[in-house]
């Protein structure tokens, strides 16, 4: 039953191996929330006697017609005054015991509070796929499909009862009806509709949610035919995930003379395998059968038994690695991570190449001798394999990784090895943030500018930066932020605005903090990130902010590459120029000539586009027509599949795809060109110009198997191509010592893009990718294309100066007090139908507008109104960092949303686009 008043103290989960009995009383009754849309309140529930509970249990309990996923929050000796205690439902059952300590409790409270999102959400991203399930209700025959009909006479009065429900099958003793020579006329034709469906399914049952779809008005002939007896409804519990078990063999006695020749064969197999095999395996081995070993297990000489099989992402296997000698600045580095013990954020600002890396792994090894773990997080899942393989060499067994890549079973898996309190490695994307593992010594963020760790959708739209910030406090220990091109507002948080050296290395107390927390949050002398005070409403979250503990920013610079080996230079060619002379490839006479010396002299080279596909557009020479998207506003790109297969076109934004026609749709024209450069119009320019030249496409349409990044990255390793062509996952990262040649194709797709960090996004792409080049013992080089030489990217990245860079980025942001000098929150608001959502975002803007503490930028359509066929708008609130105004109460502003109109509050967006 749902209680009204939860306004109550903060909350909080007690750690799982405290008492919640209160002096005599025995706690009967448990709050819990709900894994049900819509459902954000507290439900009181009846405990059972058979069942433990404590908070932060995850529960099966009855909800409506359904058997939900929920937590337990808290124990009552006594429900509420105004629940009728026989309207209070039991617990079902347990799921998975005790799993919310205290400090994870908080956080997540933290995240719901601040970013405007139900708890029940936030604990869905947290925890692994199926341990929160969902039952449905399920009609099936009774006996099965191959009973015979059963139609006996009906006791007078029943044929006119109504009070059947899904979960009745008729009164007690009800007689079947008489038989006759066609039975089915007894029924009426939507329970004979049901009844033949049912019939004509293998094991004669189906969901009552698709008997709906096929039938019209399909629940009263499924009530007939509960009446009658014919078919039963059951609840189908959900489908949780479980523990992988499978049957092993277990040696027990030794090897008597009694036993015959064949069985003494058999035991010793598994003798010299330690004892121990799994029964399939030993079944192959030995060539024997099951009836065998049951004979032997009878006997007492082996136990067959169920085990537990952990699903784990499976790596090679790789030889062991030690420490490697450190430079100045590394060990100097480190030493200064090591002597933190508590709460601090460090900015580990390193050139490409520098050896941050090696940094981690010192850092991480005396941690997990003190039994300690460590979390590191990084972008995307194509860096995870390299990374993994390095901390796996040196750290062995104890470097687990977590991410959505990887099946629901080894999620599950992983995540409960998490909850042994073993000290070990997570490595994961952003939703590992949340991975539960108990005594944390250090969290670590690569490459921490990266885009990726901001969730867009759906909500939370968390920042996995800022969230990790949180943790590192809430478990008191360092934060590290690892970066080539730290983020600004990074930048800004640590105090080095105005900074021109970069070789120096320092720290800063709470008291002398000016600027921008991690995660776009500003830091005031003797205060720190504005946080929500935890609690199940989110109604204030950021006016009501909660002070961190004295936030210590320590700045460590690694200035030089490691063996001294030099930043690559970094050569900028005119597009303009070349086509003036001449040359209307798409890489220049520079680049050609670069790639032809690449293949000659048997070395290795990355290419980098912006995009993926053959073609960013299609469009008529005749008139001009694009070919769009008919469920978004864009156009449709040209992907070339294999040779003679049918040209496809294909949206990038809701995966739309048709063939490519022959004529125009337009005037009929069959001059249809293809304009703009994807990776795959790359490779094919590759192939008719070097024919020699071996390439690999690494992007998001080559990527999408499981372990095909590492599969991908093996391949170039071990030398069976010249070149690797891809687009941004080849900017995060990736250590190939081989790779001496970087090549930027059109740097230009990254500069013109309507969205205040473009510039920024910018350079930090094109110095990372140019920081591939030159790591191993031959120099690198590095070669940009561009039609806008002059820009001011462009000139930072030809001298790898981040400094000049984000001096002149932020004075152009402080004007306009953009962050990290001002703070946004961004409401995105769509629709199927266009006139409702302007209206929506029209309605929302003009009640905002009253409020003078903060500037309303809009409403105005998004940058692409349409996609799959829902219109968006936008709305962006501004304003100042140092004193946060009295925002919205945010149900108010959901409640003047049409059902029609979806709203999303995007808080510290990175995308306005």
């Amino acid at each position: 039953m749902y209680i009204n008043d939860i306004n109550l103290s903060r909350l909080v989960v007690s750690e799982p191996s405290e008492s919640y009995k209160s002096g005599e009383t025995v706690n009967r009754w448990v709050e819990v929330l709900v894994d049900c849309p819509g459902s954000t309140g507290l439900f009181t529930y009846r405990l059972p006697a058979q069942l433990e509970i404590k908070p932060g249990d995850i529960l099966s309990v009855p909800f409506g017609a359904q058997q939900l996923g929920a937590i337990a929050i808290r124990l009552l000796a006594q429900p509420n005054i105004d629940l009728p205690s026989e309207k209070i439902r039991e617990v079902e059952d347990i799921v998975s015991v005790g799993f919310f300590p205290s400090a994870y409790w908080e956080l997540l409270n933290r995240v719901a509070a601040y970013y405007y999102t139900p708890l029940i959400q936030v604990i869905r991203v947290a925890l692994p796929p199926g341990l929160l399930g969902r039952s449905q209700r399920r009609i099936r025959l009774v006996g099965g499909r191959g009973a015979a009909l059963r139609l006996g006479s009906v006791t007078e009065g029943q044929g006119s009862s109504t009070s059947a429900t899904l979960s009745d099958r008729g009164t007690e003793g009800s007689r079947y009806l008489l038989g006759s020579a066609d039975p089915l006329a007894f029924l009426t034709p939507t329970a004979r509709q049901v009844w033949e469906l049912l019939q004509g399914q293998p094991a004669g049952d189906y969901s009552f949610v698709y008997l709906q779809q096929k039938v019209k008005s399909a629940y009263r002939g499924i009530r007939e035919l509960l009446r009658f007896g014919l078919v039963e409804s059951y609840l189908e519990p959900p489908r949780l995930t479980r523990p992988k078990l499978q049957k092993a063999v277990t040696l027990t006695g030794t090897i008597d003379q009694e036993l015959t020749t064949r069985q003494r064969e058999i035991l010793e197999v598994l003798r010299r395998h330690g004892g121990e095999l799994w029964l399939n395996e030993f079944l192959q081995i030995c060539k024997t059968t099951t009836s065998t070993l049951k004979g032997l297990e009878e006997k007492g000489y082996i136990v067959i038994e169920e085990r537990e099989v952990l699903r784990t992402e499976q790596g090679p296997t790789l030889i062991g690695d030690s420490a490697k000698s450190l430079t100045t600045a590394q060990a100097s580095a480190l030493e200064t991570i090591q002597t933190l013990d508590e709460f601090a954020q460090v900015l580990l600002h390193g050139v490409t190449g520098s050896g941050k890396t090696e940094v981690y792994l010192q850092a991480i090894a005396p941690l997990l001798n003190q039994g300690k773990s460590a979390l590191v997080l990084v972008p995307e899942i194509g860096l995870t394999p390299q990374l993994t393989d390095r901390f796996r060499a040196r750290f062995g067994n104890k470097v687990s990784v977590y991410h959505s890549a990887l099946s629901d079973g080894e999620r599950y898996d992983t995540w409960r090895q998490m909850l042994t309190g073993e000290p070990q490695v997570v490595i994961g994307t952003r939703s590992a943030v949340f991975a539960p593992l108990p005594n944390l010594g250090l969290i670590i963020l690569d490459e921490e500018h990266d885009s990726s760790f901001k969730q867009d959708s759906p909500i939370p739209t968390y920042h996995a930066r800022t969230v990790a910030l949180w943790r590192a406090e809430l478990e008191n220990c360092p934060l590290v932020l690892g970066s080539a091109t730290p983020s600004l507002e990074t930048w800004v948080s640590v105090g080095r605005q105005g900074s021109r050296g970069a070789g120096e290395q320092g720290s800063r107390g709470a008291g002398e903090q000016r600027g921008r927390g991690a995660g776009g949050e500003f830091v005031t002398p003797h205060s720190s990130l504005p946080t929500p005070n935890s609690s199940l409403s989110t109604q204030h979250g950021l006016n009501a902010p909660l002070p961190l503990t004295a936030l210590s920013t320590h700045y460590l610079s690694l200035p030089e590459r490691i063996y001294s080996r030099p930043l690559p230079p970094v050569e900028i060619v005119d597009m303009r120029q070349e086509l003036q002379q001449g040359n209307r490839s798409i890489f220049s006479r520079s680049l050609q000539a670069a790639l032809q010396e690449l293949q000659e002299r048997k070395q290795q080279g990355i290419l980098f586009i912006h995009r993926r596909g053959h073609s960013t557009f299609v469009s008529c020479r005749s008139c001009g027509y694009v070919l769009e998207c008919p469920h978004c506003d864009v156009s449709l790109a040209y992907h070339h599949t294999e040779e003679k297969a049918p040209e496809l076109l294909r949206c990038h934004y809701c995966n739309y795809a048709r063939s490519h026609p022959k004529f125009c749709p337009d005037c009929s024209s069959p001059y249809l060109k293809f304009f703009g450069s994807g990776t795959q119009r790359v490779t094919q320019e590759l192939a008719r110009q070097f024919r020699d030249l071996k390439f690999i496409r690494f992007d998001s349409d080559t990527t999408r198997n499981k372990g095909s990044h590492r599969t991908l990255l093996t391949q170039f390793a071990n030398g069976e191509a010249h070149l690797l062509v891809g687009t941004q996952m080849l900017t995060k990262g990736l250590d190939l010592p081989q790779v001496t040649l970087v090549g930027v194709v059109a740097a230009d797709g990254l500069l013109n893009l309507s969205d205040y960090r473009a510039s920024e996004r910018a350079f930090q792409t094109l110095t990372q990718v140019a920081g591939r080049a030159g790591r191993g013992e031959d120099p690198g080089r590095v070669i940009v294309q561009t039609y806008t030489t002059e820009h001011q990217v462009i000139a930072a990245v030809r001298s790898h100066d981040y400094q000049s860079f984000s001096q002149a980025e932020l004075e152009q942001r402080q004007a306009l007090n953009y962050p990290p000098y001002g703070r946004l929150i961004l409401l995105r608001l769509s629709s199927l139908d266009p006139i409702q959502v302007q209206n929506a975002a029209q309605v929302i803007a003009t009640a905002l507008s009253t409020e003078e503490e903060f500037e309303i930028l809009g409403p105005a359509p998004a940058s692409i109104l349409r996609v799959a066929n829902r219109y968006r708008w936008q709305i962006l609130i501004k304003f100042a960092p140092d004193a946060l105004p009295r925002l919205p109460d945010w149900e108010e502003v959901r409640s003047l949303c049409p059902s029609s109109v979806s709203l999303t509050i995007d808080v510290d967006p990175l995308n306005i686009m």
